[in-house]
C-alpha cells in the first residue's frame, strides 16, 4: 500500500466517522466498536 492510498483511506474513515457523529449522534460507531471488541475477544479464545 502506498502512502497516497493510505492517506485516502484514512481520510475516508475520518469523514465517515464525522458524518456518523453529525447524522446519528455516533450510535453506529459505538455499535461497531462494541461488536469489534466482542470479535477480538472471540479471536483471542482461538489463539
Amino acid at each position: 500500500m502506498t502512502n497516497r492510498i493510505a492517506i485516502i483511506l484514512g481520510a475516508i474513515i475520518v469523514a465517515l466517522l464525522v458524518l456518523d457523529n453529525i447524522a446519528g449522534s455516533g450510535e453506529n460507531t459505538l455499535f461497531l466498536m462494541r461488536k469489534f471488541a466482542d470479535f477480538v475477544e472471540w479471536l483471542a479464545f482461538w489463539r
